[in-house]
């Protein structure tokens, strides 16, 4: 009975520090920004787009290494590393993701 709810607390704890894990770029959702970029001419756009798609890919790749160090902190110590020293580019890296995808509709309305 006693190693039974110590495994379950353990298991508990497991998760929950999972849950608290830096996540992966690709399950970060983009930020709504409809109609963020309609007055921009479309010579505007497409330089902007270029330049926000090299953003998201430095923003992703900082977003993966921070994932990988916070799977090893909460292995190792048990302690997502990437939340207490700042690392956490989630926010960003959903903001980028909304910026790419309101420039890609302006473009695509240039014809």
């Amino acid at each position: 009975m006693l190693k039974t709810k110590i495994y379950l607390t353990v298991a508990a704890s497991c998760v929950a520090l999972t849950a608290a894990c830096t996540p992966r770029p690709e399950s970060i959702a983009p930020v709504s920004m409809t109609g963020a970029y309609v007055n921009f001419s479309c010579k505007q756009a497409t330089s902007e787009l270029a330049k926000e798609r090299q953003n998201l890919v430095t923003l992703s790749d900082q977003q993966n290494k921070a994932a990988t160090a916070d799977a090893f902190g909460v292995f190792l110590v048990l302690i997502p590393v990437s939340k207490l020293t700042g690392g956490d580019k989630a926010g960003e890296v959903g903001a980028s993701k909304g910026k790419v995808l309101a420039l890609e509709q302006r473009v695509s309305s240039c014809g």
